[in-house]
């Protein structure tokens, strides 16, 4: 099944270059997308910090859950599938022959996507609709196998869970609460220069 619906998808790309191509540049954008949304809404704030709070349960999980990412992929040391199958899968970019198992970008996106999510519905349930693209995407482009994203993807979710136990939580908001003081202090008087000097 799981190498069944890799050659699925990795052939329709190959068919398919106006699927490719976009899905392509996206993945290769996604890190930088991913960080971006997380450092906006750290820098923005909302209204009562829920925003700078679901950055810093969101930026959290995500370290947590690439750290954890990192043990498993060195215990289970699984080939990504452009290395196990060299001639049946079609690698559209130079990639790492490194362990593929769990997805790293699965785990990132998907830890991001389910602390703002557990704060914000209507936002977060954009940001998983993209890391599920970001996931298909991986697996389309000859990366990682279906149970590899999979994998990633639970990780994600299951960290950015654990954040939201009271103990963990009323840390992860203090932290967002004094870092959002301190950015709110530095943008109002980099806006005072600004004003000064214009």
């Amino acid at each position: 099944m799981d190498a069944a619906l890799l050659h699925a998808l990795n052939g329709f790309a190959v068919r398919h270059d106006g699927f490719e191509d976009p899905l392509a540049l996206y993945v290769a954008a996604s890190q930088a997308l991913f960080l971006a949304l997380v450092a906006v809404l750290g820098i923005a704030g909302g209204a009562g910090g829920a925003r700078r709070r679901a950055a810093a349960a969101a930026g959290l999980a995500a370290g947590l859950g690439l750290a954890i990412a990192q043990v498993i992929s060195r215990v289970v040391d699984r080939p990504r599938p452009f290395v196990d199958d060299p001639s049946g899968v079609h690698l559209f970019a130079r990639h790492a022959a490194d362990a593929g198992f769990p997805s790293d970008h699965a785990t990132a996106a998907f830890a991001i996507a389910t602390a703002i999510f557990l704060r914000d519905r209507r936002l977060g349930a954009i940001v998983l609709a993209f890391a599920g693209l970001l996931a298909v995407g991986r697996v389309a482009l000859g990366v990682h196998y279906p149970s590899d994203v999979l994998a990633g993807g639970v990780l994600g979710v299951v960290v950015a869970l654990g954040m939201t136990a009271r103990p963990i939580a009323r840390r992860v908001d203090a932290l967002a609460d004094r870092a959002g003081r301190i950015v709110d202090l530095l943008l109002r008087r980099s806006s005072r220069r600004r004003a000064f000097t214009g």
